[in-house]
């Protein structure tokens, strides 16, 4: 019955679908050379290469946080077993790109297919894993249902839910409950996390091993951000606003204006989460009288400008390097699901946020209860807070290395997960 009801609405949700697969395909950038994978595309040439990946253990992340998260964990999986073959697949193009730019041994990299059953079985046949581990929130159920027929273990790792969405998941729990029981381990990011997951399915496996992300490393060699090619030479404080979303970037532009009258040193990078609005948002800067260069147009400024639109992708942390002081976005200007703040912290930035993250309140509270971030309240709160940070170095620079300092204390979740994943393939 399941699967009966999905099957049967899933074609005309597509229809709904498709339009958007389309517009993403063509406006954003990243690897499309083997798209058609998503719709089981594969060519003789790939199906023969995918032939020495039968048994390896297949690691599906969606989009570019994910997917960074995910190599970490592959790359740790692979020191302590060597012997593993790995399948890593991505939904999106740019998620794509950055894993195929990666050096990893014994590892393939595909798209995944949409979740009609026939394409499910198809890469299932071509693939014939030995085990699926999905990412945080991608219950996909053909993709569940059919690995599960084959007797192939799936696991939810690093998995989340939010207060907001379990409500969701709550009033649907007849079709969510049995299908996370299909799950033979959830791997929760907290003991919150896990229990909203029993709160759905009571039978559901789900164990508490920590969130990946508190795990990451910083690439060596990290290349430098070369701010001064846009703003020029001189010493000038940083502001990088990360994975800014529509409305955000309104607030931080006028905020930012209104800042440089007191200090004219101020220098903004805007980084939106998706690179495609880069036409909007030079739209927008222009219409709010700002000098500024679009990165995806021009390696340098001449004359130089007050703000960088990093309209690019792959990029965040060799930006972030050379920032000041970080916004993080989806946070600010109605926004309060948030974004990864992990990534400035192991930076050893000051991190500004919204006091709201409904998708990563367990890293905001941790940071919060060590002051080590700052947490507005509102939006208007925003200038007073950023105006204390331009002007007090040495408060940067204390609550950036408190925030880093606290998130190496809080590694160890990769073991945990790898532990649990070789148990299952016993």
């Amino acid at each position: 019955m399941l699967k009966f009801i999905y099957n049967l609405f899933l074609p005309v949700g597509f229809l709904f679908f498709l339009p958007g697969v389309i517009w993403k395909y063509r406006n954003r950038g990243g690897w499309k050379d083997t798209f058609r994978e998503r719709f089981a595309g594969f060519s003789p040439k790939r199906i023969e290469e995918l032939k020495a990946f039968h048994g390896a253990v297949w690691i599906h992340a969606v989009s570019v946080g994910e997917t960074v998260v995910a190599l970490s964990l592959l790359k740790e999986y692979h020191r302590l077993h060597p012997e593993r073959k790995f399948i890593l697949s991505t939904t999106t193009t740019t998620g794509q790109e950055l894993a195929r730019k990666q050096e990893l041994p014994n590892t393939a990299v595909i798209f995944c297919p949409l979740d009609f059953r026939w394409m499910v079985r198809k890469t299932l046949n071509i693939l014939k894993p030995a085990m699926l581990v999905i990412f945080e929130t991608e219950i996909w159920p053909n993709l569940i249902l059919e690995s599960r027929k084959r007797d192939i273990p799936v696991v939810l790792v690093n998995a989340r839910m939010s207060d907001h969405s379990v409500k969701g998941y709550k009033k649907a729990s007849f079709f969510f409950g049995p299908l996370l029981e299909k799950f033979n381990l959830i791997s929760a990011q907290s003991e919150g996390d896990a229990a909203r997951f029993k709160d759905i399915s009571p039978k559901a496996n789900a164990v508490v091993t920590g969130n990946l992300k508190f795990d990451q490393k910083l690439p060596e060699n990290l290349p430098a951000a070369e701010f001064e090619k846009y703003f020029g030479s001189g010493e000038y404080v940083v502001l990088l606003a990360a994975s800014t979303h529509p409305g955000e970037e309104d607030l931080i532009v006028e905020t930012f204006r209104k800042l440089q009258n007191d200090f004219p040193q101020l220098r903004l990078v805007l980084v939106p989460r998706h690179a495609e609005r880069g036409a909007d948002l030079s739209t927008m800067l222009t219409s709010q009288g700002v000098s500024f260069a679009r990165r995806s147009r021009m390696a340098a400024a001449e004359p130089p400008v007050d703000v960088l639109l990093a309209d690019t992708t792959g990029e965040m942390l060799r930006l972030m390097s050379g920032a000041d002081i970080v916004i993080m976005g989806k946070s600010l200007a109605g926004h309060d699901e948030g974004h990864n703040l992990i990534e400035p912290a192991l930076l050893n930035k000051p991190i500004v946020t919204g006091h709201v993250l409904r998708n990563f309140r367990f890293i905001l509270n941790v940071l919060l209860q060590d002051n080590a971030l700052v947490a507005v309240t509102s939006d208007a709160e925003l200038f007073p807070q950023l105006s204390k940070l331009i002007s007090d170095a040495d408060l940067r620079k204390e609550l950036g290395q408190r925030a880093g300092d606290i998130i190496r204390q809080h590694a160890g979740a990769t073991d945990r997960t790898v532990n649990y994943l070789e148990e299952l393939l016993k």
